[in-house]
């Protein structure tokens, strides 16, 4: 294993982080807005097609019907709660790491680094689960032909209303059943991919632009295959009517399973692995300018 750039810093981890999330969400949100309508498309009557057959067929009838801007609905939530979510789990990590160490220049084991990421997965949940959940009812209202919410704002306004606090936080178990994991993954096929591209006697700081994307992008889809099964509970669950589902997730993946089997639970795959490269490629580029930045003008921070 390469030698770990040492002092580990939460607080630079924090500050890189939110930009590299600013990064991926430009970059990935239009293919999350097609992961979340094929996630939650209503099951087809006998005798009549799907509303979208496929990612692709779901990205030319929002392009056609709703413009770029279809592609962008309900990006305000997440680049609003972006910048935080990402520089917590970003110093959720580097907290994790730093907890692990006997001493700061002690290099962490593959393990230790999981545990680490699962830390940021705990962390980032708090401003995640009200963020997806508006995001999800903006990205599907589109596409029901109905206009519930005119924005982030009023449709966090109506879900407080509505059913106060637990309204916004509706789907919150699920995001931790999706992120904790998925988080650990995430970091550590990162890191992991970090120390095999990263030449003999070289320092994984010195990592080329190309590396580092594909390290990234890797590490991207190695996050999705884990979560993808829990995210299509979740976006169904945080976009059901009030009361759908009195037992929670449970009753969402009974529902799945038995009308559309097991498949189901991989719903916006393609979408999903599409978007995962470029996004964490661009988040994690995001993340590393950043931090060098950091070290050149706060060395000591």
């Amino acid at each position: 294993m390469a030698k770990q750039p040492q002092p580990i810093s939460p607080l630079k981890n924090f500050f890189a982080g939110g930009f590299g999330g600013v990064c991926l969400v430009f970059v990935g949100h239009p293919l999350d807005t097609i992961k979340v309508r094929l996630q939650t498309q209503p099951k087809p009557q006998p005798g009549q097609a799907p509303l979208y057959s496929g990612t692709f067929d779901c990205f030319r009838k929002t392009l056609v019907g709703e413009g770029v801007r279809g592609l962008y609905r309900g990006m305000a939530a997440p680049i609003v709660g972006v910048t935080p979510m990402f520089a917590v789990c970003f110093f959720g990590f580097g907290l994790g790491k730093r907890l692990q160490q006997r001493k700061p220049d002690d290099v962490l084991t593959y393990p230790q680094l999981f545990a680490a990421g699962m830390l940021s997965g705990v962390f980032t949940t708090v401003i995640m689960a009200p963020g997806e959940r508006i995001k999800c009812l903006l990205q599907i209202q589109a596409a029901t032909g109905e206009t519930k919410y005119s924005g982030s704002l009023d449709c966090a306004k109506q879900l407080y209303r509505e059913a106060g606090i637990r309204g916004v936080y509706k789907g919150t178990v699920l995001t931790l059943m999706r992120d904790v994991p998925a988080s650990g993954m995430y970091f550590m096929t990162y890191e992991w991919l970090k120390n095999i591209l990263t030449p003999e006697g070289k320092s994984v700081s010195d990592l080329s632009v190309p590396r580092i994307l594909f390290a990234g992008g890797l590490a991207g889809i190695f996050n999705w295959a884990v979560a993808i099964p829990p995210d299509v509970l979740k976006s169904r669950f945080q976009t059901a009517p009030a009361g759908k589902y009195p037992n929670g997730f449970r009753d969402v993946l009974r529902e799945l399973i038995r009308e559309e089997g097991v498949a189901s639970l991989y719903k916006g795959f393609t979408a999903v692995m599409i978007r995962a490269f470029p996004a964490n490629a661009a988040c994690f580029l995001g993340f590393e300018v950043a931090m060098k930045f950091l070290n050149w003008i706060a060395p000591n921070l």
